[in-house]
């Protein structure tokens, strides 16, 4: 069941002022470090510009006006800048900020973070170890049952596949594995 925004006259941050989740990041990512290289023009051409500017250029995408913050299909969502699964709709839940949130990363070795300091605020920046797309924030706000994390994601960042998409992937990808 969908969330609706909280009017701002209501929320816990002023009328004027963004939530955490909607500050873009600064952290330097050291991109020599991911597997995956490509240059600002090969990403261009693979991306649209909202993916590149958040994934790529760590901004952000607007509250409640993204592709999975409402999203309730049974699947896992991978990075939209390569082929690393990332987090599993099992562990989504309704935060209310208007992002997909998640308690969890499918595999943590995959999420890398960095503290971001920007804006006056202490943050943790979340982005693709495999890449280095830039994912979002994770907070420590979440659902103390699942551990209390809250991964506040960009929808620009993923891509969404279906669970039995997903599993044909994994059975072909472990099939490629040397034993």
């Amino acid at each position: 069941m969908a969330t609706k925004p909280v009017p701002a006259s209501t929320s816990a941050n002023a009328a004027s002022e963004k939530s955490a989740c909607g500050l873009p990041s600064h952290v330097a990512i050291d991109m020599a470090k991911t597997p995956v290289q490509r240059s600002d023009a090969e990403w261009q051409a693979l991306l649209t510009p909202l993916q590149f500017k958040v994934a790529r250029k760590q901004g952000t995408e607007p509250p409640f006006q993204n592709a999975f913050w409402d999203h309730h299909a049974d699947g896992v969502y991978f990075s939209g800048c390569s082929d690393t699964p990332l987090f599993d709709s099992r562990d989504k839940f309704e935060s209310g900020t208007g992002w997909p949130s998640f308690t969890k990363p499918i595999e943590p070795a995959f999420v890398a973070e960095h503290v971001d300091v920007s804006y006056g605020r202490r943050r943790v920046e979340v982005h693709c170890a495999v890449d280095g797309a830039h994912l979002g924030h994770v907070f420590p706000d979440g659902p103390r049952a699942q551990g209390g994390l809250r991964y506040c994601i960009n929808s620009a960042s993923l891509r969404f596949v279906p669970r039995a998409e997903y599993e044909a992937w994994t059975e072909v990808f472990t099939a490629r594995k040397p034993k």
